[in-house]
């Protein structure tokens, strides 16, 4: 499973590599966290989140 986000503009689209609605959050993050689901719990994941979002 992997995140693959894009953007609108100019009458089509393009992929990017951060959030839109949530700038600073690269999609790389999320799929790091999903990747992590596979292995850990999910509040385990979601702890992990936290930190990554504070650094």
């Amino acid at each position: 499973m992997q995140v693959m986000a894009f953007v609108i503009e100019n009458q089509g689209s393009r992929r990017t590599i951060e959030s839109q609605v949530l700038p600073g959050l690269a999609i790389s993050l999320l799929n790091d966290a999903l990747r992590r689901t596979r292995q850990i719990n999910q509040s385990q994941v979601g702890a992990w989140l936290l930190t990554q979002f504070q650094q």
